[in-house]
């Protein structure tokens, strides 16, 4: 073969091959970092899979904070309260500064892990306005509320 033809095709297998190489590494670098979105109901029946009922995977619960469910002890950052998707409540517990807009009966995410039967939020996150609920969130909490009957506000507004 000739030298220039060798060195050329040398360089073309070193170029795909580091290119190879940094695709993989960016695909499990995003892995890792990836948090899928379940409601109470998929965590607590099984449909989040067994390495998010285990704790071994992080990932992100979204519902609506139940009411009458927040505590506090006095004098301690840890919150407890329970998350509701209509269909099921899942006990919360965060240690932290909580959002300002954090109520009962107003969404929530929080990104975390399972410890037992309860979920450990490392993060919490509040709506932000009056109409704003994260889009998976209510995509699947309109599957529950569809399921049960029950009206929601957009539903009410287009009968009128």
């Amino acid at each position: 073969m000739n030298p220039v033809r060798r060195r050329r095709l040398l360089f073309v297998v070193a170029v795909v091959a580091a290119s190879a190489l940094s695709m993989t590494l960016v695909a499990l670098a995003l892995q890792r970092n990836v948090a899928y979105l379940y409601t109470p109901h998929e965590v607590l029946g099984g449909a989040a899979g067994p390495a998010v009922a285990s704790g071994d995977a992080r990932f992100r619960l979204g519902g609506m904070v139940a009411g009458d469910s927040f505590s506090r002890a006095e004098g301690s950052m840890e919150a407890r309260f329970r998350v509701t998707d209509g269909d099921a409540e899942l006990p919360v517990r965060y240690t932290g500064l909580l959002p300002d807009l954090f109520r009962e009966h107003q969404a929530v995410v929080a990104t975390g892990r399972m410890d037992g039967d309860t979920f450990v939020a490392e993060q919490v996150l509040a709506r932000h306005d009056e109409t704003y609920v994260p889009k998976e969130v209510a995509d699947k909490m309109g599957l529950a509320h569809d399921r049960h009957g029950i009206e929601t506000p957009t539903d009410a507004s287009s009968a009128q």
